[in-house]
């Protein structure tokens, strides 16, 4: 071919290629070239094939395509190549490149993930595929994700840190979730290939919020009719990918997390409404039981929560009643069964209080009639003529009793009315009743698995168990016989039962005590065919598949014979039974006396235990009561602080008020307490009015020396008029001048009116300087007045500032006495807890002390 030619084609002639773009063969680039080199060599190494071929033909054709991925493999740059290739946004490059690396993936996985791992770079230009908008790369490029993180956990983890999650979540979310279509499928199997036996990605998973995103998953509606094929291919994945966030196998404290998580954010009661929801198809509800079963396993509080869901019906049942009716109806599927039974083995595990509730409703005093408990379920499916019933029933109610011997104890008070006119047994009568009855093979399992779990590790069982005349021999001759294969796991199952009686005897029956059981096996058995008996059970093989995982799981209803629980009593139980068949009497004196040491030296240690318990829960009382006293102290010095800053803030406030009212009125107050007003006090006033009074008795003094003075002149004025005669008309000047001229030698007369001239001179300067002194003593005297009249209109207007500042002042002195007596009380709470506390009282007196020393010497 030659590049660029056109090669026959017209130039205005197009074809459309795989992807459904037209590409027109004149118009070839380098990028189209590209493109068909990628398709040629994917058409050489991919194993797809469009025609039917037969299967030599396909294995063939197997061989050849990983043969091609081998050579093409021999250079580690050609990965190297087609992962810069991808860079290239051309349709006609990405997508051959896409298709060629997932098809290299398939037939060379684990060398073309190590060759991507060491590449620069190389994880990140792959994840970039999902954001193209371009939805056939896209989807392509999940299918490529799906191979590249099958089995790496390198890998995984660097898929998950390039923000995975959140692209894929959002993919399913624009896909339409459950209701999507392949996408939403692709996504899921991509998610759980990230999160499987992935500690690392299930811990960012959960940390990053992304739980709470699946919850939208599961809300089906009540319209649950028409679910498409790939709906319930969706929904199975979404629940599959719940488990693996709380799958058994994860570590305890992992698992937890998340259980406690699908809880809180309302996963766990999405889930327990689909579970109780109608139209909902068998094989969802089963996965939907499944997977409810492993979100409680372990959690108390999901515990709790499950066995408070009512289903929907009238009256309203609890779940595990309508559950449990479905696990004893040998109509409903064999896998539904299988699952409930799973979730009520989840419900119970580690749940005390759960168990108590199932044995209880068995119990004499707690039975009701009107209503269809749980325990009268399982004691239906237990003596029901379906085997299946039968070990369901059995394995439900020994996980009632699993590492709990209290409820081992009150399980034998159960009575069961088997006819009328017949009295009543007990179940662990009648459960040997019908063991010894011969009944089928995985009846009798389930039903010696019970009594296996139930008589363990409890004495008093076992003398229950032993009291019955016919149970030993019964067990011995099962033992003894030559039986064929199919009985043979009976036979083992009856050495342990009869085993267990041995160990755990308290040797309160006399014909069967530990000694005489072991004497028995000797004769009637042999301890080696015992032994070899008892091994029965641990080489068989469906007891090697049940000990892998706790999900009860079997691939027809005749392999349903162990249970996980029961496998691991029977791996701590052999070596223990084994020995103790084997030990001679003396041993077991030995032994005896050694147990009965160390049960003394065990008392002892248990009451020092005890003790120490004891003084540890009152330290521990005391440390909480010193926390919480130190916290009340921290509180209340925290109020105290609060209080005394309010309390300064307030005096601050008061001092303030002090000042201002001191620069307006000038003056402080009285010892008995006269307020303050604009700095004028009472004491002044009265100074005022004294002197006041004091310019009244002055002017008055000087009226009457006025008068006295105005007295005198008269009197000198008559004398003087007296002296001139009756001629005198005119003034003293004119007489004065007229008696010199016409008496000039009269001497005496001269020197009489010469005084009384100037005695009259002085009186005239007298008056006026009187008069002067009257016209300044009346201005100040209206100036006083005016003073006075000022000053009382004052005094009205200061009056009543003074009410309103009193008012202000006491409503701040009860405020002052009220914070007075809070801080007086948490004082005394301060005292009480032994805290010491400066009183207030003598700081304000160190402090009144200095301020009248400081005012003293002022």
């Amino acid at each position: 071919m030659v590049l660029g030619a056109p090669l026959g084609y017209a130039a205005d002639r197009t074809r459309p290629d795989r992807s459904g773009y037209s590409v027109n063969p004149g118009l070839q680039t380098d990028s189209e070239i590209l493109g068909y080199a990628l398709d040629t060599l994917y058409n050489v190494i991919s194993n797809d094939e469009e025609e039917e071929q037969d299967e030599n033909a396909q294995k063939q054709g197997d061989d050849l395509g990983t043969q091609f991925t081998e050579k093409f493999l021999q250079d580690p740059e050609h990965i190297t190549l087609l992962l810069t290739l991808l860079e290239e946004f051309d349709f006609h490059v990405r997508w051959p490149g896409v298709k060629l690396l997932t098809a290299l993936l398939k037939n060379q996985g684990i060398q073309v993930q190590g060759i991507v791992l060491v590449s620069p770079m190389g994880v990140s230009r792959l994840m970039d595929l999902l954001a193209d908008s371009r939805e056939v790369i896209r989807n392509d490029g999940l299918l490529l994700l799906q191979q590249l993180t099958k089995g790496n956990a390198a890998i995984q983890k660097i898929v998950a840190f390039e923000n995975a999650f959140e692209r894929l979540l959002d993919i399913i979310t624009e896909e339409g979730s459950s209701d999507g279509g392949i996408v939403v499928e692709d996504c899921l199997l991509l998610l759980v290939n990230l999160l499987k036996n992935n500690s690392s990605n299930q811990n960012f998973f959960k940390e990053g919020s992304y739980i709470q995103k699946m919850k939208p998953w599961f809300e089906v509606g009540n319209d649950n009719s028409g679910w498409s094929a790939q709906k319930v291919t969706n929904l199975h994945l979404m629940l599959q990918l719940v488990r693996v966030m709380v799958s058994p196998v994860n570590s305890p404290g992992a698992t937890a997390s998340c259980q406690k998580c699908m809880y809180q954010c309302g996963l766990l009661q999405q889930l327990c409404t689909i579970l109780m929801a109608t139209g909902v198809p068998a094989d969802i509800l089963t996965e939907t039981i499944n997977t409810v079963s492993e979100v409680i396993r372990g959690s108390q509080v999901n515990q709790d929560y499950f066995a408070s869901v009512n289903a929907p019906s009238n009256p309203p049942r609890p779940a595990i009643v309508v559950l449990l009716m479905s696990m004893v109806n040998e109509r409903q599927p064999f896998v539904l069964r299988c699952a409930v039974l799973y979730c009520f083995q989840c419900f119970l595990y580690k749940n005390q209080k759960g168990q108590g509730e199932i044995v209880a409703t068995l119990l004499p005093s707690t039975i009701d009639a009107n209503s269809i408990s749980a325990g009268q379920l399982l004691c239906g499916g237990l003596f029901s003529a379906d085997s299946h019933s039968n070990w369901c029933a059995a394995v439900a109610l020994a996980h009632a009793l699993q590492d709990n011997l209290t409820q081992k104890e009150q399980l034998l008070r159960v009575q069961l009315a088997t006819s009328l006119g017949k009295p009543p047994v007990s179940l662990l009568q009648q459960c040997t009743n019908i063991l010894s009855q011969g009944s089928k093979v995985q009846t009798r399992v389930g039903l010696l698995m019970l009594l296996c779990t139930w008589i363990s590790n409890c004495p008093i069982a076992v003398t229950h168990f032993l009291h019955n005349q016919d149970n030993v021999p019964f067990l011995t001759a099962q033992i003894s016989e030559n039986l064929g294969e199919d009985e043979r796991l009976v036979q083992g199952l009856c050495a342990l039962l009869l085993g267990i009686c041995i160990y755990y005897n308290d040797n309160s029956l006399e014909n069967y005590s530990k000694e005489k059981l072991k004497q028995l096996i000797e004769k009637r058995i042999g301890k080696e065919n015992f032994v070899e008996k008892l091994g029965f059970i641990t080489k068989h093989e469906l007891y090697s598949r049940a000990a892998l995982k706790p999900q009860p799981v079997f691939p027809s209803p005749e392999q349903m014979l162990f249970d996980h629980e029961f496998t691991r009593l029977v791996k701590e139980l052999e070596g223990l039974i084994t020995k103790a068949v084997h030990k001679s009497s003396e041993e077991e004196k030995k032994e005896e006396e050694v147990k009965k040491t160390l049960e003394q030296h065990d008392n002892i240690v248990t009451r020092y235990k005890e003790l120490i318990r004891e003084q540890d829960a009152q330290i521990q009382e005391l440390k909480e009561k010193v926390a919480s006293m130190t916290t009340q102290t921290e509180q209340l010095q925290a109020t105290v602080s609060q209080q005394q800053s309010q309390i300064q803030q307030h005096k601050d406030q008061y001092n303030i008020l002090k000042l201002k009212l001191g620069k307006e009125n000038q003056s402080q107050s009285n010892n008995q307490g006269d307020t303050q007003v604009n700095g004028l006090q009472t004491e002044e006033l009265s100074q005022l009015r004294e002197q006041l009074e004091e310019l009244r008795r002055q002017q008055t003094l000087l009226q009457t020396q006025l008068s006295e003075k105005e007295a005198v002149i008269d009197s000198l004025k008559s004398a003087t008029q007296a002296a001139e005669g009756p001629a005198g008309g005119s003034d003293n000047t004119e007489l004065l001048q007229s008696s010199d001229t016409a008496h000039p030698s009269d001497h005496s007369s001269d020197a009489a009116k010469a005084e009384l001239e100037s005695r009259l001179a002085a009186q005239t300067s007298e008056t006026e300087r009187l008069k002067e002194s009257r016209s300044e003593l009346e201005k100040q005297l209206a100036s006083a007045t005016s003073t006075v009249a000022i000053l009382q209109t004052e005094k009205s207007k200061l009056q009543t500032e003074v009410q309103e500042s009193k008012k202000e002042q006491d409503d701040l002195l009860m405020l002052l006495a009220d914070q007075d007596q809070k801080i007086h009380s948490l004082k005394q709470k301060l005292k009480d807890l032994g805290e010491t506390v400066e009183d207030e009282d003598d700081i304000d007196a160190r402090d009144q002390t200095s301020d009248e020393e400081d005012e003293d010497e002022d």
